[in-house]
């Protein structure tokens, strides 16, 4: 065999190098097509009935994101004030494919009640971003002689256990603002008619099953209010409503402590990856900050939360947990 000089040799090594540095680099590209986010249709699990505000907040960020994620289908799974929907998601793989669009229910109320949660949220489930908060308004049906939340309340008093009203479930916020409002009033005869989610609550004031419903201000309620098929009496925000700035705040209607709002934010299972997580809230801040996207939350009658991030995520929740526990424990709130 002839020995190779200096330059062949030299020549083979280049060569070796460039051969490992592609195969490398090859596998580096596997590895990222493997890994990319997302490959398929992302799943949004809305823990109550279709129909309601969840649901419809839900359709609107799945539609808004589908540039930046993709398909995003929607599947509803109501009961237990989100919990079963909850619990669903926080058994789903944590690959970034199952993601929860949830009420402060499932992360404030559910933990503080008295009774057995399918899961523990703050373990099983992890925050991503606050995408809007809403309201609530008393609505009455227009044959109930009252025609403010003084005279609502007058009434209740007038009229022991002939009064009820609809929520969205047990444990939800449209339910608690109606024990808070009880607390508050002194009216503990009001009867509390809970549904699988708002839409039916609503549905069954305008047939007039039930005289009075606590629900989200939306755009469907205050439409309803203002072709005169229910009453808004007022709203729970510390200030009035964006979508319906002529209906009074519980405040301003002489009820001091009646504040009450939901917080719609998205989790997902516990352990998916912290890059998935940002993904999902960085899609999340180019929706919210789409001027068009922003007026058609509010239009709706969502406000649109400013900072998707985590942190703030985390922020929102525990000034919740501070104004929800106390109340919870006092009325001995059970979940089972």
């Amino acid at each position: 065999m002839v020995p190779k000089s200096e330059s062949m040799r030299r020549r083979d090594v280049l060569l070796f190098g460039a051969a490992c540095l592609a195969a490398a680099g090859g596998s580096r590209s596997i590895a990222h097509a493997q890994s990319a986010y997302p490959q398929r249709p992302i799943k949004l699990v809305i823990p109550f009935a279709a129909g309601g505000v969840a649901d419809a907040l839900g359709r609107l960020w799945a539609q808004q994101v589908k540039e930046t994620l993709g398909p995003v289908f929607i599947e509803n799974q109501g009961g237990g004030g989100g919990a079963v929907g909850g619990a669903a998601v926080a058994r789903a793989n944590p690959d970034g494919y199952t993601i929860l669009l949830t009420s402060a229910t499932s992360q404030v109320i559910v933990p503080a009640a008295a009774g057995h949660a399918p899961n523990d949220p703050a373990k099983d489930l992890e925050l991503v971003s606050i995408v809007a908060l809403t309201g609530m308004a008393f609505a009455v049906t227009p044959g109930l002689p009252v025609e403010d939340l003084k005279g609502l309340i007058a009434y209740a008093k007038a009229n022991p256990a002939k009064l009820a009203y609809g929520s969205a479930g047990i444990g939800t916020v449209p339910h608690l603002a109606g024990e808070l409002l009880k607390s508050l009033t002194g009216a503990n005869d009001i009867v509390h008619v809970p549904y699988k989610g708002g839409a039916q609550a609503v549905a069954d004031v305008l047939s007039g099953q039930v005289p009075m419903v606590i629900s989200s201000i939306t755009g469907q309620m205050v439409e309803l209010h203002r072709d005169g098929k229910v009453r808004l009496l007022a709203v729970t925000m510390p200030e009035r409503s964006r979508i319906a700035p002529e209906i009074p705040t519980a405040l301003e209607a002489g009820l001091p402590g009646m504040i009450a709002q939901n917080v719609y934010g998205l989790l997902v299972p516990a352990g998916t990856p912290p890059a998935i997580v940002r993904q999902i809230s960085a899609a999340t801040h180019a929706a919210i900050t789409d001027p068009e996207f922003a007026r058609r939350l509010v239009a709706a009658g969502f406000e649109p939360y400013p900072d998707p991030s985590p942190e703030a995520a985390r922020h929102v929740i525990d000034e919740e947990v501070v104004r929800w526990t106390p109340i919870v424990r006092t009325l001995a709130l059970k979940l089972d």
